[in-house]
Formats: C-alpha cells, sequence, structure tokens
C-alpha cells in the first residue's frame, strides 16, 4: 500500500546563538537549501513544505521550487514555540483543503550532514516496520560526552551523573547510549496528532555516523558543520 509522506522543514525567523540561523550562507547558499535539496531528491517524499514565519525565508524557499502558501502565525515562532506546534498547524492547515497524508517527516535544516541516500533509508526503514512501528528518530552514538564519564556540580563537589557499582568505566567499557540529532524524524500522523511527540511507545531509530552528529546552534557549531560538509561533500551530494 502506497502511504502519502508530508516532509516540513521547520524555519522560524528568530534566533539567538545566530541571527538568521536558517537563511545564513553555508558553502555559498543558505543553510536551510541543505534541507531542502535533500527533500527534493527523495523519491518517496509527496510534498516538501517549509513551515516559516518570515516572508524571506519563504521566498527562499520558492525560489528553490517549494511553495509556501502560508506562514506559520507569530505565536507558534516565539523561542519557546514546540516545534510539534507548527507541525500540527501544517497538517491542520493541509486537511482543511482536503489534503492528507499518512506519514509526517520533520526535516531540521541546522542538521545538514545527511548523506545522500539517508531520508529515504531511514522512511523505507519506517515503512517495513509500518506494522509495528509508530515512529522513526535518528540517533548518532554519544562519543566523549558519555554520561557514565560525566559530572555535575553540587554543593561545590563533583558528582556523578550516573552513579555506578564501580564507579568508572574505562571508555571502551561504558554502554552505548545515543543522542537525537535532527538528521530525520518522522511518524504517523494519526499516532503523531495523539501523543504530540516522535517519542512514541514504538518509536525505532534510524542510527546515523559519527560526523553526523551536529546540530548547529550556535557558532562554534556552524564551523564544525562547514568543516566537515567540506570533506564530505561528495557524500552528502551523491
Amino acid at each position: 500500500m502506497k502511504r502519502k509522506i508530508l516532509a516540513i522543514i521547520p524555519a522560524r525567523s528568530g534566533s539567538k546563538g545566530i541571527p538568521k540561523k536558517n537563511i545564513k550562507y553555508l558553502l555559498g547558499r543558505p543553510l536551510i537549501t541543505w534541507t531542502i535539496e535533500q527533500a527534493k531528491k527523495s523519491s518517496l517524499i509527496d510534498t516538501v513544505f517549509v513551515s516559516t514565519d518570515s516572508e524571506e525565508i519563504a521566498k527562499i524557499a520558492e525560489k528553490w521550487a517549494v511553495h509556501v502558501p502560508f506562514l506559520r502565525p507569530p505565536e507558534l515562532a516565539k523561542d519557546d514555540s514546540p516545534t510539534i506546534d507548527a507541525i500540527l498547524h501544517v497538517l491542520d492547515t493541509f486537511e482543511k483543503e482536503g489534503r492528507t497524508y499518512d506519514v509526517v517527516v520533520l526535516l531540521e535544516p541546522t542538521s545538514p550532514l545527511r548523506k545522500a541516500g539517508d531520508i529515504d533509508a531511514a522512511i523505507r526503514l519506517f515503512l517495513d516496520a509500518y506494522d509495528h512501528a509508530d515512529a522513526l528518530v535518528s540517533l548518532g552514538e554519544v562519543q566523549l560526552e558519555n554520561p557514565f564519564i560525566m559530572e555535575y556540580i553540587e554543593n561545590n563537589r563533583l558528582t556523578k551523573v550516573i552513579s555506578t557499582k564501580d564507579h568508572f568505566y574505562q571508555r571502551q567499557q561504558m554502554p552505548k547510549v545515543y543522542f537525537p540529532y535532527g538528521v530525520i524524524y518522522l511518524s504517523k500522523v494519526e499516532t503523531l496528532k495523539k501523543t504530540r511527540t516522535f517519542y512514541q511507545e514504538n518509536t525505532i531509530p534510524y542510527l546515523i555516523e559519527r560526523w553526523q552528529n551536529y546540530e548547529i546552534d550556535d557558532l562554534c557549531d556552524f564551523l564544525c558543520v562547514e568543516t566537515i560538509l567540506k570533506l564530505k561533500l561528495r557524500e552528502v551530494l551523491g
């Protein structure tokens, strides 16, 4: 059975870490266009949409062949506005127009380090598990920041974030833990509306490589991603 799939790229105008982050130039082009191009190359996505409160971002999306007939309301584009509200706004607006989807894909523009084919590989993984999976989240293995070696400060004393029986692990002995990077999130529309999260009871992982473990929140992140993208450009563009 063919599932109808909608990809949403959230890109509000406000950003404290990097002003106009979503359209800051990365290797000669606006950051958001890397994700738009990756989504447009998918053979499984039926519709790509950019959810934004910005006319400027909407115009850039239109130049990259993504039609943006409506903007995100200002109340859904604040610093503390949950992304899920923006996603549901798009789904509800489309439904009022008679456009319904089975699966919604979230692609964060601040995570452009996707390998060519990552999006379709993740979607296929999910579709193959459709009978018992309701959502999928991309995960990268945590490296030096493993919680088994992390500390916090309490009463000016170091305390283990996670206490262990031996209180110390060699790096090679530590359990593997993973962080959800924004390469891709996806869910059945029906279950996302009920749970309002991609972390559902039946969420499966899509594992990414070490060099993809970056999201752009500040200038340090941007410089790291820029350097990696230069080195991995062939893998990203395909």
